[in-house]
């Protein structure tokens, strides 16, 4: 599959069959995430792969909206690190698609859970903290996301997308 097609093919998923996922596939996975670019090749992101199922269910009270997580079969957990460099939550956004996209080349569904919030502080560090106590992560790394992966339990529905030319632009915004 060409990585456009991925791309395309590429949905969220939010129920996973009870299936073990091959060490091998999750090696290729941890590869993804390792191989992904960073600004200026700084290491300021990190990942966890977490496959225990205690961990995944603990995991899942993160936010009210990773109830994924407790069909998922492991998770990704992306890190980053503000200290390394200022571009550290760009860093760890692209290794998450690159995550994502390696997952669904492999055959497996993965589901998205935001961890870090922009907008709200307060929770940002509620949700944080809740990770950072089971995973024994420093202060200093910062938890941006959380991708559950497994096999789809079922194949979501085509994405409806917005207008191409209400998003795609040449040469000069269109208001």
């Amino acid at each position: 599959m060409s990585v456009l097609e991925i791309i395309r093919s590429r949905r969220e998923i939010t129920s996973f069959e009870n299936k073990k996922i091959p060490g091998e596939l999750l090696e290729n996975i941890v590869d993804a995430a390792y191989y992904s670019p960073s600004g200026n090749n700084l290491n300021s992101r990190e990942f966890i792969l977490v496959q225990n199922r205690s961990t995944l269910d603990y995991l899942e009270k993160t936010t009210p909206y990773m109830k994924w997580l407790s069909t998922a079969q492991a998770a990704v957990v992306v890190t980053g690190r503000p200290d390394i460099s200022k571009y550290w939550l760009q860093d760890a956004s692209i290794a998450c698609g690159y995550v994502w996209l390696t997952a669904t080349d492999l055959g497996l569904g993965v589901g998205f859970g935001a961890v870090y919030h922009s907008e709200d502080q307060e929770e940002s560090e509620n949700r944080e903290k809740h990770v950072r106590k089971e995973l024994g992560l420093p202060d200093d790394r910062r938890v941006v996301a959380i991708l559950g992966l497994g096999y789809p339990a079922e194949k979501p529905k085509e994405k409806k997308l917005l207008k191409r030319n209400e998003t795609i632009f040449f040469e000069k915004f269109r208001q």
